[in-house]
């Protein structure tokens, strides 16, 4: 007798109650204290907004576990940043990040890396990736352009034109690469963790 794996384990029908399984929650963990390490990863500023990697880790924590975790994840990572832990760059913690000149970045992460989690479907795995790696770097625009206006709004001496023109120069190159690579990297740890590894 064949068995339908769903309907016979008793994790899956308690999961099914609520949002998330505990095997979920425990990668959302997990995926949170990966960006909290990849945070550290930066280069203080003079401008005040540090050159970081940061962009990667939104990418592959969307990419890996797909759109509703990945959003679950960053939510997470924000929430213990905000009562105070120092995940964020430069061991930053604590709600005065969050409505700092870099606050804006950190408020568009989850909105990233919903748009990296979504899988197309699609039956060319070329035309797929090709599909995710867009909605990857419309995530990243997403971030720049949130992250930018805040810290417009809060500097005293940068205008809005000119915030745009350095991160032109300083960021957006090297985090569009970035986010490419976290995209196709992606695929061997998704398996894994479909895998149950």
């Amino acid at each position: 007798m064949i068995m339908n794996p769903v309907s016979s384990n008793p994790a899956k029908k308690a999961g099914a109650a609520s949002l998330f399984t505990t095997r979920e929650m425990v990668l959302a963990g997990m995926f949170a204290a990966v960006m909290a390490v990849i945070s550290q990863l930066s280069i203080p500023m003079p401008t005040g907004v540090p050159v970081t990697i940061q962009v990667f880790g939104v990418a592959l924590v969307g990419a890996v576990l797909g759109w509703r975790l990945g959003l679950c994840s960053m939510l997470v990572y924000i929430l213990i940043g905000a009562v105070g832990l120092p995940v964020f760059a430069n061991f930053g913690g604590g709600i005065k990040s969050l409505v700092g000149l870099t606050g804006g970045y950190i408020w568009a992460w989850p909105i990233m890396a919903a748009l990296c989690g979504i899988q197309p479907g699609l039956k060319s795995k070329k035309a797929d990736l090709g599909a995710r790696i867009l909605l990857a770097l419309v995530g990243l625009a997403a971030v720049e352009i949130i992250g930018g206006l805040q810290w417009a709004a809060l500097s005293g001496d940068m205008t809005l034109g000119a915030v745009f023109a350095y991160s032109l120069v300083a960021f957006i190159p090297k985090d569009i690469v970035i986010t490419v690579i976290a995209v196709v990297i992606s695929g061997p740890f998704r398996k894994m963790i479909a895998r149950g590894i």
